[in-house]
C-alpha cells in the first residue's frame, strides 16, 4: 500500500482540479450559457444568482489552477451552504429527494480544501517551492 500512499497528495489535486472544473461550468451556464444554459436559470439572472455565478466561475478557475486555494474554497463552501439551505432545504428533507446533493458534495469538498490547501500539483505549492 506505500506505492498508493505515495500518489496520495496527486490524487487530491485531481479531486481539486476535477471538481473546480465542474463547479466553474455552473458558472458558465449561468453567465455565457456554455456548453449550454443553465436549467431553470431565469434571464435575466437575479443578483444572488449573479453572484453565485461569477463565484462558481473565478473561485472554480482559482481552485482548478490551486492559487489562493484556501480563501477560495472558504468561499466556494460557503456559497454552496448558501445554496442548499435557500435553494434545496426548503424542497424537503432528504438531500436525494431535494436536489441538495451536489450542493452538499461541493461544500464539504471544497471545505475539505480549505484545510488541506491546493496539494501537490498547485500554483500555491509552485510559489512556496519558490519562496525557499
Amino acid at each position: 500500500m506505500q506505492s498508493l500512499d505515495a500518489w496520495a497528495p496527486r490524487a487530491l489535486s485531481l479531486l481539486r482540479i476535477i471538481a473546480a472544473l465542474l463547479f466553474m461550468e455552473h458558472g458558465l451556464m449561468k453567465l455565457l450559457h456554455f456548453p449550454a444554459p443553465q436549467p431553470g436559470a431565469p434571464d435575466p439572472l437575479p443578483t444572488m444568482l449573479l453572484a453565485a455565478a461569477w463565484i462558481e466561475v473565478v473561485g472554480g478557475g482559482l481552485l482548478t489552477l490551486g492559487l489562493f486555494t484556501r480563501a477560495a474554497a472558504f468561499v466556494c463552501s460557503g456559497q454552496m451552504a448558501v445554496a442548499y439551505f435557500t435553494a434545496h432545504a426548503s424542497q424537503g428533507f432528504w438531500p436525494a429527494l431535494n436536489g441538495g446533493e451536489p450542493a452538499i458534495l461541493y461544500c464539504f469538498v471544497f471545505f475539505y480544501r480549505v484545510f488541506a490547501g491546493g496539494g501537490a500539483w498547485s500554483l500555491d505549492a509552485m510559489r512556496r517551492r519558490r519562496r525557499r
